[in-house]
């Protein structure tokens, strides 16, 4: 008889508590993107573009303040795993609100559309990490990851100003699945995963989303068929690690 039966039921409210906190983070930062698009990209210029232009570095510097408030109360909290939970939930939207200002403010547009894509996909992942197994939620993870860099490759491959360093950054992303990989397969990463885990599916996400990446360098055309490639994969794994988890 286990030790202590209610163990799992606790760990499994700690993760829908934690997917719930994130999921509201993220929310929040859905609005507040719909409210920089509405005002501060197709606002009028004078009475709401340059009002929002010098409300986006208070919004950074108030990201900034609650990165540090939820970092320390993490630190604070790190004996209750729900505190700490709610700890991170503000770390991270102190991140979004800090980063994300500036790069809107830097880039405008482009960095709308971009953040527009890449909250959505973190409030899955969110919930993957809650209820999912760990190499079944890296993979999933690495699968939407290298989506969003097809996406950017595909929209600023063509820029005159960016298409350079979204390439570099594209290289540099193989070069980090290719890593991965390594450190997985030298145990390297027993605190992620556990000695047990199956490492296809990670193998398969990485060498998929690395050929995918690779071969976009040459074609916006590319990029968006590899999109829909990886896609497909994204698909099929996710329901069979649903099925699995089932």
């Amino acid at each position: 008889m286990a030790k202590n039966p209610n163990k799992k039921s606790l760990k499994r409210d700690n993760s829908l508590y934690g997917a719930t906190i994130f999921f509201f983070a993220a929310c929040l930062a859905e609005f507040f993107l719909l409210a920089v698009r509405k005002y501060y990209i197709h606002g009028d210029v004078v009475t709401e573009h340059l009002a929002w232009h010098d409300r986006l570095l208070v919004f950074a510097g108030l990201g900034a303040a609650v990165l540090v408030l939820g970092a320390v109360l993490s630190v604070l909290w790190k004996a209750d795993e729900r505190k700490r939970l709610f700890g991170w939930g503000l770390a991270s939207l102190g991140v979004f609100f800090s980063c994300g200002s500036l790069l809107i403010r830097t880039f405008v547009e482009p960095a709308v559309m971009l953040l527009s894509v890449v909250v959505p996909v973190l409030m899955v992942l969110s919930v993957l990490w809650a209820f999912y197994d760990r190499e079944c939620s890296l993979s999933l993870t690495i699968l939407c990851a290298s989506l969003v860099v097809l996406w950017v490759c595909r929209r600023l491959f063509s820029s005159l100003t960016m298409g350079m360093p979204v390439k570099v950054l594209s290289v540099v992303y193989v070069l980090l699945l290719g890593g991965l990989c390594y450190l997985a397969k030298n145990g390297k990463l027993s605190r992620l995963l556990s000695p047990n885990a199956d490492l296809l599916p990670l193998y398969v996400s990485c060498g998929l989303s690395a050929a995918g990446i690779v071969l976009a360098l040459f074609s916006a055309t590319v990029a968006y068929y590899a999109m829909w490639c990886l896609g497909i994969v994204l698909f099929a794994l996710a329901v069979y690690y649903t099925v699995k988890q089932l």
